[in-house]
């Protein structure tokens, strides 16, 4: 795998009445080839993970693999709470055809700084796939430091950090830490056009689910350093952000792409439907985009 870069999807899991709806994710895979996305991520909280039974994880990471047929990395996310079971977990998305694995840091538990370090070596060592590291406190209740991430940039399978935090500090922080085969990706779509322009490599996005071209075209804008047309355009996708930031991600994603004819609103409980007060606000991110519904082609799911 080279080094990641540029426009990372993490792809929603499409359901229908409580099965996954390997159509409409076909669909979505492709919608994503098609517009240039530079790599993709299942099962990661964007795509619902933890509503997953391994079944489900198994046919859903295999089905990616399969559909992109090596055209870009597929990262597998496979973190949890406890270290024995993400090495199980990992080594279990290696066996299914991941490229590399994208490692939330231990939620609820809340370790120390040291027993994250030691999370990340020992998932590096004994999980058989490259490792992202993936920073999100405002979902996991922990928050991996810079002065830790710099303690784990030397491992030779420890590949880079998505950092959901998009403060200009921690940022430039990671940034100064960069090295061949080791990447800084933002994990903030609001924030990333600025990472990306301060050094970051890339973004881990959600919006890209709805908007892949959009962002596609900023990740190149910003990588090239053109400030005036990536600002342009982030301008233009900040209505979009904004309905996808208006309540829990994945919710609002999900009516997003029902819209442009890539399955259905349907989550899984604890999460409930799109309140419909936001309705005609995304549909105006969504116009202002351009964006149209997706022809799907034939999947081969089952």
């Amino acid at each position: 795998m080279n080094q990641l870069f540029g426009s990372i999807c993490a792809l929603a899991t499409p359901f229908r009445a409580d099965a996954l709806d390997l159509d409409a994710f076909a669909a979505l895979v492709d919608y994503q080839l098609d517009a240039g996305t530079q790599a993709l991520v299942v099962a990661g909280s964007t795509g619902e993970a933890h509503a997953l039974d391994q079944a489900e994880y198994d046919r859903l990471l295999a089905f990616a693999v399969e559909r992109v047929h090596g055209r870009v990395p597929v990262l597998a996310g496979t973190g949890t709470a406890n270290t024995r079971k993400t090495i199980h977990a990992t080594r279990r998305a290696a066996s299914l055809g991941a490229d590399a694995a994208l490692v939330v840091t231990p939620y609820y538990v809340r370790p120390t700084q040291a027993g994250l370090a030691a999370h990340f070596r020992a998932v590096a060592d004994e999980g058989g796939l490259p490792v992202v590291l993936y920073n999100v406190p405002s979902r996991t209740g922990c928050d991996l430091s810079p002065e830790t991430v710099a303690a784990l940039v030397d491992h030779e399978r420890i590949v880079g950090i998505k950092e959901a935090r998009g403060e200009s500090e921690r940022v430039s922080a990671l940034v100064a830490l960069k090295r061949p085969g080791f990447a800084v990706l933002s994990g903030d779509d609001p924030t990333c056009a600025r990472a990306m322009l301060s050094g970051a490599e890339g973004v881990i996005s959600v919006a890209a689910n709805a908007a892949p071209a959009q962002l596609r075209a900023i990740c190149d804008a910003a990588r090239a350093g053109d400030v005036a047309k990536t600002q342009a355009l982030d301008t233009e996708a900040q209505a979009l952000y904004a309905v996808l930031g208006a309540e829990p991600n994945p919710i609002p994603l999900k009516w997003c792409l029902s819209r442009l004819n890539i399955g259905t609103p349907e989550l899984r409980l604890p999460l409930l439907p799109f309140s419909a007060e936001h309705h005609a606000r995304a549909d105006e991110a969504i116009a202002r985009l351009r964006l149209r519904p997706v022809q799907q082609r034939h999947s081969t799911a089952a």
